[in-house]
């Protein structure tokens, strides 16, 4: 009975899918970055032209961006950004890695409860709390300011709580009954001996969640109605209404959106990939 050989026959054609698979998905990914990236630099008069794969005339037109940064309050927009991303990302890495520290550390009742009610409350659709949610927020005064998106993003997901798991796994206990045994209070271990080794994964929250709030659009548009607190995904709204038709402006003003981002991303991916990956491994 004839087998056939993995390494011979099938090799060929499994190494030509897997880069024919690898260059298709490439291109659903970059195509439309690379449309946008082109249509950014195009005039009026080429965009009428209908063919959209088409290169601009020159790429060195940068008034579709002029008028994308002045009209869209892009300046204002990043300001409320980063300070709703401060506090944001700064309130998930506090209260995630002190829940995973107790979860991880502590024996008490209805733990297992606790740890299911997390799981549970992540296959709630978040829409169908929001009534209730936008009242709590509007009875706390918080409506209409950059504390009420700030309380929502801070409630900490699972997956932050779960990274941090993965590393407080793997910090000996020793080192918490030595620090007892000098007199240290459980905060204390916590602040001082299990905070500090979680740099990795205090990364990888910060880039993973940092994304996340960046590119929210739901929470800052239905709880900042006002222009004065417009962030990035709402300034970029506001170009449906007098540049409607004017793609190649909003195609400047996503690229600006796009840019810092794909910056850090592009710095800091080593850091994603390395605490993932620690934090399976260790």
């Amino acid at each position: 009975m004839s087998t056939i050989d993995p390494r011979g026959g099938l090799r060929p054609v499994v190494t030509a899918l897997k880069y024919s698979s690898l260059v298709g998905a490439a291109v659903v990914v970059t195509l439309p970055l690379l449309t946008m990236f082109a249509t950014s630099f195009k005039t009026p008069r080429e965009m009428a032209s209908g063919d959209i794969l088409a290169l601009p005339e020159s790429f060195l037109n940068f008034e579709n961006y002029e008028i994308a940064f002045a009209n869209g309050d892009m300046l204002l927009a990043f300001g409320n950004t980063a300070f709703i991303l401060l506090f944001s990302v700064a309130g998930t890495i506090l209260i995630g890695s002190m829940a995973a520290y107790a979860i991880d550390r502590f024996t008490f009742r209805l733990k297992k409860v606790v740890v299911a009610l997390f799981l549970v409350a992540t296959l709630v659709p978040g829409v169908t709390t929001q009534v209730a949610t936008f009242k709590v927020i509007d009875a706390f005064g918080l409506f209409d300011t950059r504390w009420g998106p700030i309380l929502l993003f801070m409630g900490t997901d699972i997956v932050a709580i779960y990274i941090f798991l993965q590393f407080i796994r793997n910090i000996p206990v020793s080192l918490d009954e030595a620090a007892g045994l000098d007199g240290a209070s459980s905060f204390t271990v916590y602040r001082r001996v299990v905070l500090p080794l979680l740099k990795p994964a205090v990364a990888t929250v910060v880039i993973i969640k940092g994304i996340t709030v960046y590119n929210e659009f739901y929470i800052p548009f239905l709880y900042m109605p006002s222009e004065e607190l417009g962030v990035i995904s709402t300034s970029l709204f506001r170009f449906k209404g007098p540049f409607g038709a004017h793609w190649e402006v909003i195609s400047a003003g996503a690229v600006l959106v796009i840019l810092p981002t794909l910056a850090i991303f592009l710095a800091l991916q080593r850091f994603v990939y390395n605490g993932f990956t620690a934090g399976a491994t260790k």
